[in-house]
């Protein structure tokens, strides 16, 4: 009888142990990889994005952060995402119309949006969904929120930039894609593609004069020490979209998909938060650093826009957007 109890014993043991593996087996820890530095605002929001994850579902999903690009370079991240793994990171409507949705360049584009909300309103739109569904079926990428400011896009330069016409001929460093590198020669700039590391050294030396990029980002990088002047264009009002691989995103329970966005996108609004202090707080430092920033007036601004539709008349086309995109944006916007 004993060696009998000693057998049943061990049985519901071994029974215990499976259905204890079975349970860690059914949670799911997603890597979440991404180039920002942890004191930056969108650092500071993925933390809390995992702490809701955590929270909204008892413990059973798990958020493994890697800032400064911990877990991988993006394109390589990218590539896991697509082959199923459990990654996430983040991107731009520039990144991702290379992977067969062209039409998310226009989120990059030049003086597409007048305001933040008209921004949010086209990421709320049907439109967009439709969009983000495309890149699903086609790209296997999900888009899990777009709600996250990266920043309102400036000119920093070693030379005083006012007006487009002051761009003319000036070596500017842009992201190392076709939409920016168009716009901006379109704009008059000799345009450049070059790594964000080798801007510092790139002003420094006069191989470039002058960087374009949100306030944070420029500040954070300390650029302010090499180039002295700021004009408040605001050619692009840039949002991050977070994003996964679809074939992954499949695997999910439709709780755990509602889960992992609404998180996101509450996470998104702390960004959002942290980012206004935080750009208030680099533009301090560009002054204490003695740069001089140019707010442009209303007819300056008017002349900036004028000038960035020659791009949209002569060049997006070649972009591979769909016909009439531009209108479709500027209407999902006002809804």
């Amino acid at each position: 009888m004993k060696t009998r109890n000693l057998v049943v014993m061990g049985l519901v043991g071994a029974m215990a142990m499976a259905m204890g593996a079975n349970a860690m087996a059914a949670d799911v820890e997603i890597n979440v990889g991404f180039e920002n530095a942890v004191t930056e605002p969108c650092s500071i929001a993925v933390e809390k994005w995992a702490e809701l994850v955590d929270e909204k579902s008892n413990g059973t999903m798990k958020l493994n952060t890697f800032p400064n690009s911990g877990l991988g370079k993006k394109v390589d991240l990218i590539d896991q995402m697509v082959m199923g793994q459990n990654v996430i990171t983040v991107a731009d409507g520039a990144f991702l119309a290379e992977y067969g949705v062209p039409d998310f360049g226009i989120f990059y584009a030049p003086f597409m949006f007048d305001s933040w909300d008209e921004e949010w309103r086209v990421v709320d739109s049907d439109w967009y969904q439709g969009l983000c569904d495309e890149l699903a079926e086609k790209g296997r990428i999900r888009v899990l929120a777009s709600n996250w400011i990266y920043g309102a896009r400036d000119i920093l330069s070693t030379k005083k930039v006012v007006l487009p016409e002051d761009l003319d001929s000036l070596k500017l460093r842009v992201s190392s894609n076709d939409l920016s590198i168009t716009s901006f020669t379109d704009l008059g700039a000799n345009a450049l593609g070059m790594d964000m590391g080798d801007v510092y050294q790139a002003l420094q030396a006069g191989t470039i004069d002058a960087v374009e990029n949100p306030i944070t980002s420029l500040a954070n990088r300390s650029f302010q020490e090499v180039a002295k002047y700021l004009v408040k264009d605001e050619h692009i009002l840039a949002t991050s979209m977070w994003i996964c691989g679809e074939d992954f995103y499949s695997t999910l329970t439709d709780e755990q998909k509602q889960i992992l966005t609404e998180s996101a996108e509450e996470a998104g609004l702390v960004n959002n938060d942290l980012y206004d202090q935080a750009t208030e707080e680099a533009e301090q430092l560009l002054v204490d650093a003695g740069v001089e920033i140019t707010e442009l007036t209303d007819e300056q601004k008017a002349a900036w826009i004028e000038a960035g539709q020659k791009f949209y008349n002569e060049d997006a086309a070649g972009l591979g957007w769909s016909e009439g995109l531009y209108d479709t944006v500027k209407a999902a916007g006002q809804e």
